[in-house]
């Protein structure tokens, strides 16, 4: 299990600041960010989350997947590594 998670299904007016607050219970989380488009600066609808120790992000993914956020059901998994783009 790594320790990064990756959170979909976010409403457009959730902050990383948010995202911090929903999964500090869980744990030491080390970063949190919603990604945003470049251009418009508006969310994506997704962001990351990470944890201190792979123990806290399992916990977390399980305690947090379905549940609402900002009025959304959030979807929780398990990060996947960021595939090379040429």
């Amino acid at each position: 299990m790594s320790t990064k998670l990756f959170i979909g299904n976010l409403d457009y007016t959730v902050t990383s600041d948010d995202l911090k607050s929903a999964f500090a219970a869980y744990g030491n989380v080390t970063d949190a960010v919603v990604i945003t488009d470049r251009e418009t600066r508006r969310s994506r609808g997704f962001g990351f989350v990470e944890f201190a120790t792979a123990e806290e992000a399992q916990k977390a993914m399980e305690a947090m997947n379905q549940q609402p956020l900002k009025g959304r059901n959030i979807n929780v998994n398990e990060a996947k590594p960021q595939e090379n783009r040429n």
